[in-house]
């Protein structure tokens, strides 16, 4: 099942991608969940499903106001140099454990939604990633249990402010400019995709195809990534690990190729959909 969060008619909601139309899982339910998040929360994912398939009120995707697939998550962590090809365009070396750091709620958008390049940045950069969705509360999760753990996948651009990135050695800055962390345009539910599936991961900009890589090119798997999350911080429903971006970044490219107003970007996993936005220089 494809699950998201919209907004129609100014109610912000959520639902299930059913033939083409979205169907309104929230008032399906009668408010019994207010939002995704807490879908998850219940292990309701499957009463879902079943809402969604006896429902007779639906929307045109064109109807509605695409959210980031979990507009409230409790935690973002995003790994930082996790597939050999980006490692070796930014001439890192293996990292003795993931690098992560933290990317907030409020700095996301929705597919469709206007990526803000701010007035600060030159140097605004792409990169596609696949987010893992948290399903269930977890500590100190072994990696050969964590596929228990995935409610689900999404596309993700982890935007990024290159020079606000590097002025100070935090990551924090650069990764947390409003409207530069594109979510969606849904999540497909782990019932859609095999544990281990070898997922596809393309970005393009403008149309040309600037990322390619799979979720096996990944040099710590998914279910490491849970483990060492888990480790530090307990996992809750909603929660979000975006899973680092492979090589093919602008910041890297000769000459180096930035976004700018007017540019369509797009990060798409074959398997689940495209998360398309347009680039729109932000007003002060």
């Amino acid at each position: 099942m494809k699950l998201l969060s919209f907004e129609v008619g100014g109610e912000k909601t959520y639902g299930a991608v059913v033939d083409d139309r979205v169907v309104d899982l929230k008032a399906a339910s009668r408010g019994k969940y207010p939002d995704l998040k807490s879908v998850l929360a219940a292990d309701a994912v499957p009463e879902m499903g079943r809402l969604a398939q006896a429902s007779k009120e639906s929307y045109a995707l064109d109807q509605i106001k695409f959210l980031p697939v979990i507009p409230n998550p409790d935690k973002i962590f995003c790994i930082g140099i996790n597939y050999r090809t980006h490692m070796m365009e930014t001439s890192k070396v293996v990292p003795e454990a993931p690098m992560v750091f933290a990317r907030y709620a409020n700095s996301q958008i929705g597919h469709l939604q206007p990526f803000l390049a701010p007035p600060e940045s030159q140097r605004v950069d792409w990169e596609g990633e696949i987010a893992v969705i948290i399903g269930k509360t977890g500590r100190r999760i072994k990696r050969e249990r964590a596929w228990e753990y995935v409610a689900g996948y999404a596309p993700y651009n982890d935007g990024s402010m290159r020079e606000h990135q590097k002025k100070d050695g935090q990551w924090t800055p650069g990764k947390n400019f409003v409207g530069s962390g594109p979510f969606g345009p849904w999540m497909a539910t782990r019932d859609e995709v095999a544990d281990d599936a070898k997922l596809n991961l393309v970005t393009r900009l403008n149309g040309e195809e600037v990322q390619r890589a799979t979720s096996h090119d990944m040099i710590y798997s998914i279910p490491e990534l849970i483990e060492y999350c888990s480790m530090f911080s307990q996992l809750e429903p909603g929660d979000v690990i975006v899973t680092g971006t492979p090589g093919g970044v602008g910041s890297k490219r000769t000459p180096p190729l930035f976004m700018k107003d007017g540019d369509v970007i797009e990060v798409e996993i074959e398997e689940i959909g495209v998360l398309r936005n347009p680039v729109k220089s932000e007003v002060v």
